[in-house]
């Protein structure tokens, strides 16, 4: 099997527990490149739980995760959840420079200006982001995905992203989610929505304890 043919995730007989509760057991999943997965399951199954998981935010006590066939992942992951991240004191254009500092790029005032344009922030560069309401602020984080490669980070866990946003802005997020797993990206993600671009569904229902 060459690299491209092995899958980018692969999770082995994981156990999605908080703390030293599990909640799911045997999860088992292969991510190749190309893959768009839908999370799915009844609340307190743990989803969330298992992308803090893969995003190296919370230990894997029970069963396997490798990426490539490795033990650990060469490159960290894009992690966009609930915790935005985001400063009120930085403005727009400071805190999406910031997001993508942390996976090396320094982007130019053309990339932050196309990036914004793209979720609707247009003209917010300057202004501090603690004037900005709920749906605007997580923009900022979604803003990134515009300017993220699978040669940056080529796996993307998405926690409900398309939470407060309008219709137009889901159907330019599915776009880039297709572009992305076309490019050679993989992506899993919790959605309440349907999620029409998902190819895989991994649904933890199925390994409740």
């Amino acid at each position: 099997m060459t690299v491209l043919d092995t899958p980018l995730l692969t999770l082995d007989e994981l156990t999605v527990q908080r703390g030293e509760i599990p909640l799911c057991e045997g999860v088992s999943l292969h991510l190749s490149a190309g893959s768009i997965c839908h999370l799915i399951g009844a609340n307190g199954t743990g989803k969330t739980t298992l992308l803090m998981q893969l995003a190296g935010l919370l230990p894997v006590l029970v069963g396997g995760v490798a990426y490539q066939d490795q033990s650990s992942l060469p490159i960290q992951p894009l992690y966009v959840s609930h915790q935005l991240g985001i400063h009120p004191n930085l403005t727009v254009a400071q805190n999406l420079t910031f997001l993508l500092n942390l996976y090396g790029i320094s982007p130019s005032a053309s990339d932050i200006d196309d990036a914004l344009t793209w979720v609707g922030l247009q003209g917010f560069e300057t202004i501090s982001s603690s004037h900005l309401s709920a749906g605007q602020t997580r923009r900022i984080t979604l803003a990134r995905l515009y300017l993220l490669t699978p040669d940056v980070t080529p796996l993307w866990l998405l926690d409900e992203p398309f939470t407060a946003l309008d219709v137009d802005m889901v159907a330019r997020m599915e776009a880039r989610l297709c572009d992305f797993a076309q490019a050679g990206g993989s992506i899993l993600m919790t959605s309440h929505q349907t999620v029409g671009v998902a190819n895989q569904v991994l649904d933890l229902s199925d390994y409740m304890v």
